[in-house]
């Protein structure tokens, strides 16, 4: 892993899942992180409920822009953390990959995204303590 590894966290509209993730990333590695998120189908706003949860938890996601996913953005990472999206993101030899099976949170209500949102930030602290060899 280089100094500062570079994190690409992907879901189908980037407008959720990947959006916290990206959030709980840039917040908890306190810039020990690049951090990239995007989406194979991305939709034209984040989701006003995940802006919601994230707020309650001082994490400010509301002036993120969904992104779509290009191989570029594969190319540069050196972790790839895929939510959902199947086999659309290209895979580059010599990458850490994972897939985090999370419910969408698209069209659910607060208290359904708030358990989501608090499984992302567990995967998201235990993957920054991999990646920097440090509790978190």
């Amino acid at each position: 892993m280089p100094e500062k590894p570079t994190v690409l966290f992907v879901c189908v509209h980037n407008a959720g899942r990947s959006q916290m993730a990206a959030g709980f990333m840039k917040e908890l590695s306190g810039g020990a992180v690049d951090v990239l998120s995007a989406g194979s189908e991305p939709k034209d706003q984040i989701n006003p409920i995940a802006i919601q949860v994230m707020a309650e938890d001082g994490i400010d996601i509301a002036d993120e822009v969904p992104k779509i996913l290009t191989t570029d953005a594969v190319r540069e990472s050196d972790v790839v953390i895929t939510m959902g999206c199947g086999d659309t993101c290209p895979i580059f030899p010599g990458k850490r990959y994972e897939d985090w099976e999370l419910t969408d949170p698209a069209g659910r209500p607060v208290e359904e995204v708030r358990p989501i949102r608090d499984e992302i930030r567990r995967r998201v602290q235990d993957l920054l303590a991999q990646i920097l060899h440090a509790p978190v």
